[in-house]
């Protein structure tokens, strides 16, 4: 009851006090014309007359960092717009930055421990832990009170995502080409490019050493081991291929109804 009525307190002062935003500009400049009058008008109507429902129940905003399984050097921030679709279940939308220029990079999914044990073993291979993101410090909630951001990272320690990135904007990329790709999350310390953390907290203006010392009190999780695959070797992309086989492609693509 009492981190109940902390976390009830925390949310009223949300109102007043939520931050974190519009200081991370996107990583590219996508080309093509400006709005014309035209198009500006008819968003500005869409804005006001069109119901976003669904978009709306993005309610969290969370700002960590991924990099391509496969190549742990290659690494980016991605900031996480966050719904809880239930209990054991979320999903975010992840862009580049977290002005009016941001772009989506790709998606993830998040789900529970509870959950994660019923993925067949080889899905869990393209799953993540979340463990060392909340213990480092690394993930934050940008704008809300302390105590409101432990109890979510309570929470998410012991979560597993699946995140795929459609636009690789960290490569330079104006338009999003390529292949998607799986993304991973940093399991250890020293893995993160510090230049990346020093530069993000900047931005946002706080000390991750000092967040990390603050969660200590949050228990560390005992991780599934078919999660974080890339750990042992076991690598898992899209690839794209000028050939496919009809049967396989109608199977896998197209699931029966």
């Amino acid at each position: 009851m009492k981190q109940f009525l902390q976390l009830s307190a925390c949310i009223t002062l949300l109102i007043f006090s939520a931050c974190g935003g519009k200081n991370t500009s996107s990583n590219v400049q996508s080309p093509g014309d400006d709005k014309t009058s035209k198009d500006k008008l008819l968003n500005t109507g869409a804005d006001i007359l069109q119901d976003k429902t669904p978009l709306k129940k993005f309610t969290a905003y969370l700002d960590g960092f991924h990099f391509y399984n496969g190549n742990i050097n290659a690494q980016m921030e991605a900031h996480h717009y966050v719904q809880q679709l239930n209990e054991d279940m979320y999903q975010a939308i992840i862009f580049d930055g977290n002005g009016a220029d941001a772009k989506i990079m790709g998606v993830e999914y998040i789900v529970t421990e509870k959950l994660f044990k019923t993925l067949p073993q080889e899905e869990k291979a393209l799953w993540h832990s979340h463990h060392h993101e909340v213990k480092s410090g690394t993930l934050i909630a940008p704008g809300i009170p302390e105590v409101a951001e432990h109890e979510l990272m309570e929470k998410l320690v012991s979560t597993y995502g699946k995140t795929i990135h459609t636009w690789h904007t960290d490569q330079e990329s104006s338009l999003p080409i390529g292949s998607p790709m799986i993304m991973m999350g940093f399991t250890k310390e020293g893995q993160l490019h510090p230049e990346l953390l020093q530069a993000r907290d900047k931005r946002f203006n706080i000390s991750t050493a000092r967040i990390k010392e603050k969660r200590n009190d949050i228990p560390m999780p005992a991780v599934d081991p078919s999660a974080n695959a890339w750990e042992k070797g076991v690598l898992r992309q899209f690839v794209i291929t000028s050939e496919v086989d009809s049967a396989q492609h109608k199977h896998q693509g197209h699931p029966q109804r």
